[in-house]
């Protein structure tokens, strides 16, 4: 007898990111992003950040169910039967950035990567904006015409300082923190708990017996940077407590190793790191390496946060590593709920990441 396949259940399909580009296009030109003709490919690509190869192909698919067609010098013409279905702000959540996805950390794009696939599978469209005008000392006027030319029902601010923050909370338009909010900054927030991380690196190093203690971290008053100094402040307060010292680079290896060569001509030159941004980590190890510091016996190095390459160096980096997977998991929740009830009390999201011991402590 033979089975009877007919009520056999369809296997599950991958969405491609071809289909989701192509999703994404179509939905933008129903709610009336555009008329008449689409934006050129650099454009498109810069938007919903993806390859020109990914871009050609999705184009290519609504050229074939009859959404575009190719007129004058190539420019793709909207067909004039595409109706708006959804308004925009109903469907569309947003991403502002002051670097392209390219330019961000692995794990970052990794769940930048997973958060688009999950807001896909709940029927949001996803869409990224780089701008280094939006994240400047003023940027009223560029947030302004960015928001105008493209609302959202959620807006996810990523690498964010309190000019931002000031400007979304000032317009109450449905915003969320991806990272930690600046002081003073009522808004809904996810990020790593780098106070409770650092709490825990401090306590660590003193009772190691060291007693000075330095923080490396880029310029600027950006939240977690901030959450994280208060951390091992806390861990080392006492009168007898070991001292720290904070270090703000400008983000280039010179700069930093500059800071570093003062640092251990100081009087009381530290034996301890604790360092934001894993790519910085090596800057450090390098350069006490470079200078004769055995590690840990002279200095000890811990990480604040990981990357995949850390885990090709020796000595192992002593590190904490937080879930990409939780974390997307996260965002995506309280975007959708953004969206959906254009609201969110202003709650601290905080979760732990999980340490890594290595050989560097």
């Amino acid at each position: 007898m033979q089975p009877d396949t007919t009520s056999s259940p369809r296997l599950p399909q991958r969405i491609s990111l071809v289909t989701l580009t192509a999703q994404s296009l179509r939905e933008s030109m129903q709610a009336g992003h555009w008329h008449g003709h689409l934006p050129g490919e650099r454009e498109l690509c810069a938007r919903l950040q993806v390859s020109r190869h990914t871009l050609r192909a999705a184009l290519h698919e609504l050229e074939r169910d009859g959404v575009l067609e190719v007129s004058d010098r190539q420019r793709r013409r909207i067909k004039t039967d595409v109706k708006a279905e959804t308004a925009v702000h109903d469907r569309v959540i947003a991403l502002i950035s002051p670097r392209p996805l390219l330019e961000m950390s692995p794990s970052t794009v990794v769940m930048v990567d997973d958060l688009r696939d999950q807001l896909s599978r709940v029927g949001f469209s996803f869409e990224i904006h780089v701008s280094t005008a939006c994240f400047s000392s003023t940027p009223a006027r560029a947030l302004e015409a960015l928001t105008t030319r493209s609302p959202a029902a959620a807006w996810l601010l990523f690498g964010s300082l309190e000019p931002v923050q000031s400007w979304f909370m000032r317009r109450q338009l449905p915003c969320l923190v991806v990272g930690s909010c600046a002081p003073g900054m009522n808004l809904p927030s996810i990020d790593a708990d780098y106070r409770a991380l650092c709490r825990h690196a401090g306590g660590m190093l003193s009772g190691k017996g060291h007693r000075h203690i330095a923080f490396i971290r880029p310029a600027g008053d950006y939240g977690g940077d901030l959450q994280s100094e208060q951390g091992l402040r806390e861990a080392l307060s006492g009168t007898t407590a070991p001292t720290l010292q904070v270090i703000q680079h400008d983000g280039t290896a010179a700069h930093l190793c500059t800071l570093l060569e003062k640092a251990l001509r100081s009087p009381r030159p530290p034996t301890a790191y604790v360092v934001a941004r894993a790519i910085h980590v090596l800057t450090v190890m390098m350069f006490l390496t470079q200078r004769g510091k055995r590690i840990p016996q002279d200095i000890a190095v811990i990480s604040r946060d990981d990357e995949t390459f850390l885990q090709h160096t020796v000595p192992a980096i002593t590190r904490y590593a937080a879930n990409t997977g939780q974390f997307a998991r996260s965002v995506c929740k309280a975007a959708r709920q953004l969206a959906e009830a254009g609201t969110l009390p202003p709650k601290a999201i905080r979760l732990m990441p999980k340490m890594i011991r290595g050989e560097t402590l």
